[in-house]
Parts: C-alpha cells; structure tokens; sequence
C-alpha cells in the first residue's frame, strides 16, 4: 500500500485510534513508543592477557570428511612463537594433527585436516609454545538422531559489551546440534579484531564443542549497511551507490576469522580488487544447510532509482514499486543463483535442506528507530530488488528450503509469495541478541486472511512496501519488557514426520524454569512441502518405489526444460504435484541406482506408476 507523505505521517498519529475502533480477536498490540539503550562509550579495547592465555577461542565444521578449525589468538608479542599446533586426545594421551601458522593481520590459525572420521565423537586442543592450551569437543555427526537443532543469533550490538551469560546457560539446556550466526557479531567497523575477540569470549563456551557457522555482514566489515555489487569500491559515505568503504585488505580479513573454518567455498574465485568469497554447504545430521552471501553482489540503490526519501535507501513518499524494479538491479548474482540451482539437486546425505544466509527476501518491517520513523519500503532489505528476491525464492523453493536469517532485528516468520500468496518458501529472521535500534511489524491496512488462532492482531496476507506478497504468521514487536525484542532463535528439524518446529526466545526468559515461554505466537510448525506453496494444477500418477525407502524425487518440465523440483521423500509412495497440464520427466534415486521417466502426464487419482531401484 503506498501512501504520500502527509498519508504517513496522519496514518502514524492515529493508529493507535484506529487500532481501539478495530480491536484484534485476542489481543491488542502495545503502541510503539522509543526505547532508549544507552550505548557503550568508546571503541573496544583488546585486554592484556597472561601469556598461557592466548587463545581466545576456535571454531569448526566437518563437511565431506574434512575438519576446518579456525583458532583466534590474542595479539602475540615480539619473540613469541607464530604457531599452534592441533592435537586430539586417544587412548593413551594427545597426538599432534598438524601445525599451522598465525596470521598477524588478524591473529588466526587455520587447520584443515582431511580424512576426518565423523561417526566419531574427538576432544581437541590447540597448543601454543607459551603455554596456551584452549580444549574442546569435535562432535560425531547426529544422524541417528531424529531431530536436528540449530540455535539462530543476529546482531550482537556493542550497546553491551557484556557478557552472554544467560544465553549461553540457555543453549547448554537446549543443547543444539548446529550454531548460526547471520552476521554483525561486531558493531565496531574499524575494530573487528578486538570486538571479534570480545565475541569469543561471549560465546566461546558453547562455539568450542558444537559446530558453529558465523558468517559477517554490514557492521562485520565496517559499514552500516552493504551492497557489495561485486567488490567494487563504494564512494558514498552511507555506501548506497554499492560497493565496500572499508579496504579489501581489511575485508578479507574479518571474512577470514568469521569464515576460515566453514567448508571450502563452492566456487572460491575471488570478486573485484581481490575480495574472496565463503559461499558454500555444511551437513548435519542430514540436513543440508546452504550458506549465502545474501549481498555480495547486491546492487547499490544510489544513481540507479531516483530518491524517495531524505536517503537513497529509505523510501518515505509515495512511489510505484514497480518503477524500482530496474533490470540493471542484481542480488544475489548468477554464480550464487547457479550454486543453490547446482547444490539443489544433490541429497546423496541428504534428507530435507535449508538456507543460511544474513536478511530476507521481504521488507519486514515499517517503523525503524522509534515510533515516528514509519518508512514506505526499505532498500537495504532483500525485498529490493523485487526480481531477483523472485529469482532466489523460485531456486530455493525448487529443494523445498527453508530459510533462517537476520539483521532485521526483529523476529518473523514469514510465508513468501512470488505470483500469488504463499506460493513459496518460509523465512524465519531472528531477533538480535541485543536490540538498540528497534524496528516494528505495524501495518495500517488490514490483512487479508488473518489467522484466528494468533494472538498477534497483525498477522495475514500483506504486500509488503515494494509489492511483494508476504503472509505474516508471527513478529515480536519491542517493549520494555521484553529487552527491545531481544533474543535468538531455535529451529529443529524432524526428519521422520519431515516437520519444522520454529522457536522464537525472548532474552530474559530462563528456558529451564518451570512454565518458560517463547514470544506469544511462537512455536509455529510447519511441514517441508509447505516450502513449495502452489496450488497445483494436477498430481503425476503415484510413485510406487521397490527396493529403496526415501528416495529422491526430481520433476523436470519437458516443455520448459526446467527443474520444476528435486526432492527426497518420506517412505515409498508419493504423489508429485506439478503446476501446469503437460508432459514431465521423473528421476527416481538413491545411492545405488536410479529409474528415468519420460513423457509423464498428470493422472488420474488412483493411477500408480512402479519404481524399480534394484
């Protein structure tokens, strides 16, 4: 909905009156007022530290039989050894795997050990010559576990440099097999080596025994917001005509410590003036976790589209979304489009999939800072620009994913609509770990389709500020109480029922206490298919798979030549949906062998169609 300016700003007065005439069924929103965090005064500080203490702490992943551990060291003095060595602990003490060198321009240590054994649970330790020795536990991948956890964090604000006491005492209760970080583990731009440092020690208790993948964002590499646009060197001081402020030098160094450890980049060929890339896959227990560089070649708004507001990203005047929507405009760019349609169709350990990447591909939110900031549309958001949010949405509901992300500070649960409602994929974005700039879910239309069972009024079918369609089903708007919507959130995955449990934590809550509640909308389930929202048009005559449970399913549209989806499905018999009358390839996989179906029509109900994998 677009409204001029006068529009907002008489909307914003009076929608607390509007809300009293339109009562919600259950409960009535608080009306955004702003909340004042003091912020932390100066820039952080490395602290000086015993000499046997210099390891601050490590991370890892095993992907593929190959461990990557990444340890972060203090500062080293003159004269003190630039090496660490990896050991594992056996049955009659500690072996050195390897040594490696510390890079000074940000003090890590990089191993990658081939060969690993993951059907095997291993303590470590990294050694240093001066008595540094830092423990911790390599985990054997939990594929005999039904439900894989993973904890989901954004936005550690240096408003508190204090410590995550209260977070971390949670995780160890809900104990979660995977850890994300979705970016700005940092806010201090110039210092990422100080405030990365900080951030170890915040949350290195529970990052040294559980796979953990950090990945930067905006504040990460030194600005407030990001459009990569390939690597190109940004002019602006905001950084809106695209491009990095900091030097590449400097970028690829915060990638380094935050992304060292995770599995080898796809592609690795490095973006204009030498910035690398970190795009790349990670199984656990086998879920299959995409990991995206959501604005690396996001293109910047400035001189593309003409302003609509005091800032080429913030869209305050009435406008057509449509006008915006320029051709020239990328986001996430061929090569990651090209990964996640290559890595789409690949289950071999796979059995449902799922997205990690930094923001979502809407614009979730309407008031920003405080409550007279009400924008008309966000560019920073991935909901701009709006073809290539379709693009990614179509690659990633073609295996069905579920996305986890980010940076908006506040939480949602959205379902995506491409041409029509809910005809995608759902996104979780998670709620800051500290939350100072606050930002709200508060339409001033009315939905469409508003679910009776939430107890949030403004819940339904929206379009969001660009246009694009969104079914809201959760948001936790800031309050006092609830620490300006702080927290984290927590997804499992249940690969027997194929069913996806999405958690939402506030800040303050002590999940082990008796009766420990999650924002109010929270927990949402919903099922893997749901990814793939279309109505169909007709159902392929059942598949009836011999000599193989769980196989892969992939639809092809002979007309089109086109991957309509690639799917491993629960059991032996499946009905694939297709979403036009025609002709259709099926392959039918496992490990072992494969059946090819040509010249596949929509049936009728009852019509089976035999599968033969041995």
């Amino acid at each position: 909905m677009c409204l001029s300016r006068w529009a907002v700003i008489v909307a914003s007065v009076f929608a607390a009156f509007y809300l009293e005439a339109h009562p919600a069924p259950q409960q009535q929103e608080v009306q955004p007022e702003p909340i004042t965090i003091q912020r932390t005064g100066g820039p952080p500080t490395i602290p000086a530290v015993a000499r046997d203490q210099v390891i601050c702490f490590a991370l890892y992943t095993v992907q593929n039989g190959v461990l990557k551990l990444s340890a972060q060291l203090y500062p080293l003095q003159p004269g003190e050894e630039r090496s660490v060595d990896l050991q594992i602990e056996e049955d009659n003490g500690w072996r050195t795997l390897a040594s490696a060198p510390v890079d000074e321009t940000g003090w890590q240590a990089v191993f990658r050990i081939e060969d690993w054994d993951h059907s095997r649970t291993v303590r470590y330790r990294v050694v240093h010559a001066g008595g540094a020795v830092y423990e911790g536990t390599i985990r054997r991948d939990p594929v005999e576990k039904d439900e894989i956890v993973v904890a989901a964090f954004t936005g550690n604000s240096n408003t508190d440099r204090g410590m995550r006491d209260d977070i971390v005492r949670n995780l160890k209760a809900q104990d979660p097999d995977l850890l994300f970080f979705s970016g700005d583990q940092s806010y201090d731009h110039a210092h990422h080596t100080a405030a990365w440092l900080l951030f170890g020690r915040q949350f290195g208790e529970i990052i040294k025994d559980r796979p953990t993948i950090t990945i930067p964002d905006d504040h990460d590499v030194g600005q407030g917001n990001l459009w990569g646009e390939g690597g190109k060197a940004a002019e602006l001081p905001g950084a809106s005509d695209g491009g990095y402020l900091m030097s590449p030098e400097y970028v690829n160094m915060v990638q380094k410590a935050q992304t060292a450890h995770l599995p080898d980049p796809y592609d690795p060929t490095p973006i204009e003036r030498g910035i690398t890339v970190y795009y790349t896959s990670l199984t656990v227990g086998g879920i299959d976790f995409a990991i995206v560089e959501d604005r690396k070649w996001k293109t910047g708004p400035a001189g593309l589209i003409p302003p609509h507001g005091p800032r080429p990203d913030h869209i305050t005047t009435e406008f057509d979304p449509k006008a915006i929507d320029v051709p020239e405009a990328r986001l996430l760019g061929d090569r990651q489009l090209k990964f996640l349609r290559e890595w789409g169709q690949r289950w071999e350990t796979a059995e449902m999939k799922a997205v990690l990447s930094q923001t979502i591909f809407a614009g979730g939110a309407h008031i920003h800072g405080s409550s007279d900031s009400r924008l008309v549309a966000d560019l920073d958001s991935n909901g701009w620009p709006q073809s290539g949010r379709d693009r990614a949405l179509r690659e990633i509901r073609r295996f069905f994913g579920f996305h986890i992300a980010g940076d908006q500070h506040l939480a949602t649960v959205i379902h995506h609509g491409i041409n029509s409602w809910e005809d995608s994929i759902y996104s979780f974005g998670v709620p800051s770990i500290v939350n100072y700039y606050g930002r709200w879910w508060w339409p001033l239309e009315e939905p469409l389709n508003r679910d009776p069972s939430s107890p949030l009024p403004f819940t339904g079918r929206y379009h969001d500020g660009l246009g694009n369609k969104i079914t809201m089903l959760a948001y936790a708007n800031p309050t006092k109480e609830n620490h300006n919507g702080a927290g984290y959130g927590l997804v499992r995955f249940r690969k027997s029922t194929r069913e996806i449990v999405i958690e939402c934590w506030p800040r303050h809550v002590d999940v082990t206490a008796p009766g420990a509640r999650q924002y109010p909308g929270w927990p949402i389930t919903i099922r893997q298919e749901d990814n793939y929202g279309r109505t169909p048009a007709g159902h392929l005559p059942e598949l009836v798979v011999e000599g193989a449970g769980d196989p892969v399913v992939q639809v092809i549209d002979e007309y089109l030549n086109e991957i309509v989806y690639t799917l491993r499905i629960k059991g032996n018999r499946w009905s694939p949906p297709v979403f036009r009358n025609g002709e259709y390839t099926v392959r039918v996989w496992d490990d072992q062998a494969m059946q090819v179906f040509h010249d596949v029509k929509p049936g009728e109900p009852g019509q089976t169609l035999r599968v033969r994998l041995r």
